[in-house]
């Protein structure tokens, strides 16, 4: 259904040029827009009309006319006076109405067939029965991007994304829940990964400077066919979760650039559990104290260098080896060994991906 606010802007636009005053109201006398005040005087009126087989009708000191779609009254339009000029206007105002209707529902119809082959609830031959009769491309080289907003039904940030990809006839933007806005962009043959990470990066600028709004960009891999488009949003998707459980800092996360955090997050919970028990003896690092997890991650980000990590630290570098000693008397791992280092960055990652399938229970 169309919007009270397009119907608003689309009958403002029609008198600014013919300064004839025009309303649209619904099939029980209720003004959805208007450009003069008192409409609801003429709910009788409408009531009235909508009951006569007439198309047109003038009634007090108004012409009325009704757009259908399918046979079906959807809006009643009137034009205020009774000379043939304001007949004109409205009958072009009823004429602009019933072209957004059908366009409305050829957009209704694409989206929710785009909703449902994300979704995987089509078959083969359903879709591509339906996208050819929405002329809908199946051989085009597409892939799926999930924008996630904070905030739920985040409709600056869905309009601001629609305006940046509004000319590409053949992108479509979508939401399949309260806080995923979905594009599926037809990709060119000659643009690469590359691309796609200077276009989500075009997305968080926009929506930061436009709607200023934090969001994360996540991108699946580019398909061939319409009936792998499911699969780029799958991907895109468990880019979105495996970059909120191991890359916070990042808001553009690629499927094709996940790393380690790919592996683990495909493990079984009671595995991730199992290894947990084995690596820290029942003990979660959540034990530790601010201190020794600040050293921790410190010392990570330092390569294990001892020096560059104790004077990022501002502690002289003993107070660094005396920290790690002690870290490695109560988990058996030494964090200078190279191999125990890469257990226990493994065992945080899995740690945090645990936490994470937990708040999901939840």
């Amino acid at each position: 259904m169309i919007s009270n606010q397009i119907l608003q802007d689309t009958i403002e636009g029609i008198k600014s040029i013919t300064r004839i005053d025009l309303c649209v109201m619904d099939t029980e006398g209720k003004a959805l827009a208007s450009t003069f005040t008192a409409a609801d005087e003429y709910e009788t009126a409408v009531l009235a009309f909508v009951n006569s087989p007439a198309d047109s009708q003038v009634l007090q000191g108004c012409q009325f006319f009704k757009v259908s779609d399918d046979n079906q009254l959807e809006y009643i339009i009137l034009a205020k006076g009774e000379t043939d000029d304001v007949y004109m206007i409205g009958k072009i105002a009823a004429f602009q109405v019933q072209n957004l209707l059908v366009a409305y529902k050829e957009r209704f119809d694409k989206d929710n067939f785009i909703k449902n082959l994300l979704l995987d609830n089509l078959l083969l031959v359903d879709i591509y029965n339906r996208a050819k009769k929405l002329h809908i491309d199946t051989d085009v080289r597409r892939v799926v991007f999930i924008i996630e907003t904070k905030n739920e039904k985040d409709n600056n940030a869905l309009e601001t994304v629609r305006s940046i990809f509004s000319t590409k006839t053949k992108d479509f933007i979508t939401a399949v829940d309260e806080k995923n806005i979905i594009l599926v962009k037809e990709v060119k043959q000659n643009e690469t990964y590359e691309d796609m990470a200077k276009t989500a990066s075009v997305i968080v600028d926009m929506l930061n400077t436009e709607v200023m709004t934090q969001v994360h960009v996540a991108y699946g891999t580019v398909v061939n066919e319409i009936k792998e488009v499911s699969r780029s949003y799958k991907e895109a998707k468990m880019a979105l979760d495996v970059g909120k459980i191991f890359y916070e800092n990042r808001n553009i996360i690629a499927y094709s650039n996940l790393g380690i955090g790919r592996l683990i997050y495909q493990l079984p919970i009671p595995l991730c559990k199992m290894f947990i028990k084995e690596i820290f003896d029942g003990r979660s690092p959540d034990e530790f104290d601010d201190e020794t997890l600040t050293t921790i991650n410190k010392f990570f980000e330092n390569s294990l260098n001892v020096s560059e990590t104790s004077r990022q630290l501002y502690i002289h570098r003993n107070t660094l080896v005396y920290r790690l000693d002690k870290l490695q008397k109560s988990t058996g791992l030494d964090l200078r060994v190279f191999e125990d280092a890469i257990t226990f960055k493994i065992a945080l990652m899995v740690v945090k991906y645990m936490k994470y399938m937990e708040t999901l229970e939840y």
